[in-house]
Parts: structure tokens; C-alpha cells; sequence
């Protein structure tokens, strides 16, 4: 039996299976369906990675090649070209060239990331001609293929891979038309819409959206309208733009099928694991970090979530892990959800990250326990782009902790 299985060889993985291992747990298996270690970082060739972990701005390959060679001199296993197919409590069975291998194990990282959601969940008209990427697999092909994806180019959707898309593509000498975002805010974070989008003086058309998709061998040309306060376009208000080219940057879904399959408990709002403050979900012995338990912006607050998943992992393993009575963390008023949601009655401190609704400013983040105020953060703009956390140290747990936006 092994001591620790970590699905996925991404940011998250890496990451937490250092951890492990720096925490005691020499029996470490990473189990990745890539040919390489990295992840998605492998094809984020643009730069600002690791201020936070390494004080130093890396591109995504070479913030992968510091945690691959931590787990290298480690002498971290790792196996490639393997498919997790289940997962239970102690047990992971995954598909390799080798076969079909079931992994008896004492705990296991879930690490596996999340993916893009596609066309078919927009519910766009048109025909399915060639030319609509979404804007990760763009990405892929061209920085690691080496194809040229179009000459004229509309983006939906101003998600952090679509802005830093619209740079990349400007630079290789298309011609990107415009971003529509049917959101009055946009979902990435503000330098990406500064560095990427201002820079180069491409528009933004935020409350607008697709409505048409003209081609049907290849696009033609997409047409865009405002929408209203219901997200329904608004006749009249249509913009008609000539491409060849329809970027998707409509949001990302962490990859669950296993962890549903498996009987964990899942939050409908992040889609990811419900989980307590030692990041281990519904199921004994099984944690989960980064991507697959909710969306991050940074990889370096990926990095930092997947160390406290391997810490507590080891913990688990080693038996000195105690999960006694817990409170709930609850987000109202403003504040779209909490990781964790649930803390131990004896944690006495734990960092709670969380995403707001909605664009606010000059608010504050009031921390209750009960009815008691233990907290209040000032913010001169809080935005669903960007993730937020609080830090809660020396704090009796013994009632439901609350987070929400205030006047107050």
C-alpha cells in the first residue's frame, strides 16, 4: 500500500506532493494523463508567475520546470500517459500503457485541475463551421503546435485566458476585433485587461454578447448585441464584425467526474469538493487543492493551497490528524462562496479564500462569529475577477463563522 497518491502533475500536484514529502511521507505517486509535468503551464508561455512563491516574474513553463525539479530532487515517483479512471476511499485505479493498475493507498490529493466550458453550453445560434476555438485549446495550438488559428478575431468572454489571448494573437499579427463580455464587469483580473486589451486598444464591449455565428464552412462573420439587465440581447443594439476566427473565454469548470463518481460532496456554487479547513472533502483520507476545488487567478495562490493539502495529507497518513466538531462558514450578502466551508472547533487559525457577486467599492469585508463582529477589512474595489482572503488567527471556533460585503 502506498503512503500518498496525487492526482494530476500540474501546479497543484507538484506543489502538494513536495509538501508531503518535506512534511515526512516518502511514498508518493503522481499520477498525470499529460506526457509531461506542468499542467497547463506548459502552454502559458507569457509572463507573471511566481511574484508571491519566488519573488521573481516566470513564465508558466518555468514556474512548472522550479516544482518539477523539487519533486525530481526529491525523488517524487510519478507516472505519465495514465488515466485516473475511479477513485475511493484508499484506492485509485488508473489506466497507462502499462495496463490497468489499481493503487491501494492511504490518502489521496485530488489536483486534477478544471477545464473550459465549450459552445455547447451557450446555447449560441449559427452552424458549427470551422474557426471557434475555445481560448485554451487556441492557446495550445498556437504555443505548443505552432498553427496560426485565424487573421481576424472576436473574443467571448474576458476571462483571464481570453484577454491574455488577445495579446498573444495581436503579436503574431492577427487582428483581434473585439472582447464581449455579457457581464456589466469583466472576469479577469484588472492588469490582464490593462497589458492585454488597453495596451493594444482592443475593445472591450462589456453587457454585450454573441447572438450570431454567420459561415458554415468556416466563420464568416459574428454579430454581437447589448444585453439587458436579464442578460437577453436588446433588439437594435446589434454590431456586426467580419472574422474568421471565434474565441470562447466563457468560464472554467473544475474537473469533477471522478470526485462526483466517487461520492464526494460537491458545492453547486464553485463546483469543486466541499471541504474543512485541512482542505480534505466529504470522504476520509481524500483532499483536494487548486483548480479542481475552485477557480484560481493565480497559480501562486495554487502553489500555496496545494502545500497546506500535502501538509495536512501527511498529517492524515502519519495519524496525527484529528477532525473533532466543526462550524460552518457561510457566505452571505455579497459574497459568493468560502473555501473551506466548514472549519475544525480546534483549528485556532485557518486563511479563508473567497470570491464577491458583484463589483464593489469602498465596502468592507465583515468576519462575524454568531453575532459577534471579529473582523473588518476595508476594500477600495472588490470584483468577481479577482479572489480574495482572509486571514483568522488565535479565533475560538466554537460558532458558524459568516463573510459579507458591508457598508460598515
Amino acid at each position: 500500500m502506498r503512503e500518498l497518491v496525487v492526482i494530476g502533475g500540474g501546479a497543484a500536484g507538484l506543489a502538494a506532493a513536495v509538501s508531503a514529502y518535506d512534511s515526512g511521507i516518502r511514498d508518493i505517486l503522481i499520477v498525470e494523463r499529460g506526457t509531461e509535468l506542468g499542467g497547463i503551464l506548459n502552454q502559458c508561455i507569457h509572463n507573471g508567475f511566481g511574484l508571491h512563491t519566488f519573488k521573481e516574474e516566470l513564465t508558466g513553463p518555468e514556474y512548472a520546470s522550479r516544482f518539477i525539479k523539487e519533486a525530481e530532487e526529491r525523488g517524487i515517483e510519478h507516472v505519465l500517459g495514465a488515466m485516473v479512471i475511479d477513485i475511493k476511499p484508499h484506492c485509485v485505479t488508473y489506466v497507462c500503457p502499462s495496463g490497468v493498475v489499481m493503487e491501494e493507498t492511504k490518502a489521496i490529493i485530488l489536483t486534477m485541475g478544471c477545464r473550459e466550458r465549450p459552445r455547447g453550453a451557450l446555447n449560441i445560434p449559427g452552424y458549427r463551421p470551422a474557426g471557434i476555438f475555445s481560448a485554451g485549446t487556441a492557446q495550445r495550438l498556437v504555443n505548443i503546435e505552432g498553427y496560426d488559428v485565424g487573421k481576424r478575431i472576436v473574443i467571448l468572454g474576458s476571462g483571464d485566458i481570453g484577454l491574455i489571448m488577445a495579446r498573444r494573437l495581436t503579436l503574431e499579427g492577427a487582428k483581434v476585433l473585439a472582447v464581449a463580455e455579457i457581464m456589466p464587469y469583466s472576469g479577469g483580473l484588472k492588469r490582464n485587461i490593462v497589458q492585454c486589451l488597453n495596451d493594444y486598444s482592443i475593445p472591450l464591449y462589456l453587457s454585450h454578447t454573441v447572438v450570431d455565428i454567420k459561415g458554415k464552412e468556416r466563420v464568416e462573420g459574428v454579430t454581437i448585441a447589448a444585453v439587458d439587465e436579464n442578460r437577453k440581447p436588446i433588439k437594435g443594439s446589434e454590431i456586426e464584425f467580419e472574422c474568421d476566427t471565434l474565441l470562447l473565454s466563457v468560464g472554467l469548470l473544475p474537473e469533477n467526474e471522478l470526485s462526483s463518481k466517487a461520492g464526494v460532496a460537491l458545492s453547486p456554487v464553485t463546483n469543486g469538493p466541499v471541504v474543512n479547513d485541512k482542505l480534505e472533502t466529504s470522504l476520509d483520507g481524500i483532499f483536494a487543492a487548486g483548480n479542481v476545488l475552485h477557480v484560481h487567478d493565480l497559480v501562486d495562490y495554487v502553489s500555496e493551497e496545494a502545500a497546506i493539502a500535502g501538509r495536512n495529507a501527511a498529517e492524515y497518513i502519519k495519524g496525527s490528524f484529528v477532525e473533532g466538531e466543526r462550524v460552518a462558514v457561510k457566505a452571505i450578502n455579497g459574497v459568493r462562496y468560502t473555501i473551506p466551508q466548514y472549519i475544525s472547533k480546534e483549528a485556532g487559525s485557518v486563511t479563508i479564500r473567497f470570491r464577491v457577486s458583484g463589483v464593489f467599492e469602498n465596502k468592507y469585508i465583515v468576519v462575524r462569529k454568531g453575532d459577534d463582529v471579529i473582523k473588518r477589512i476595508k476594500k477600495r474595489i472588490l470584483t468577481p475577477g479577482e479572489m480574495e482572503k482572509v486571514e483568522l488567527s488565535s479565533v475560538d471556533f466554537n460558532d458558524d463563522i459568516t463573510l459579507e460585503v458591508s457598508n460598515g
